[in-house]
């Protein structure tokens, strides 16, 4: 008697990751903020602010992440998510 094969398909599970561009006061907060979420395991790198932004230091951080992440005590000025390539300010301190 041959044995039905039972293949169960393995279920793909999606998780929208968004893209965020954190803005500060002073190169201080960036570089607070960068090493707070680079503690978290959170993948993220020191930038120039783009254009499209003004920022008072011109030092942002930019990571990927499936949500915002708000730190206290890193002199936040604002945190973006890239929209279809529109920066849009979810978190405005």
């Amino acid at each position: 008697m041959k044995r039905a094969r039972v293949t169960a398909k393995k279920a793909r599970v999606r998780v929208l990751v968004n893209k965020y561009v954190a803005t500060f006061f002073s190169h201080f907060g960036a570089m607070s903020y960068y090493k707070a979420i680079k503690k978290q395991g959170i993948s993220a790198k020191l930038m120039p602010v783009p254009r499209k932004v003004s920022s008072s230091c011109g030092t942002c951080v930019s990571y990927e992440h499936f949500s915002l992440i708000d730190i206290s005590g890193c002199e936040l000025e604002c945190i973006y998510r890239d929209v279809d390539g529109v920066l849009v300010c979810e978190v405005e301190k």
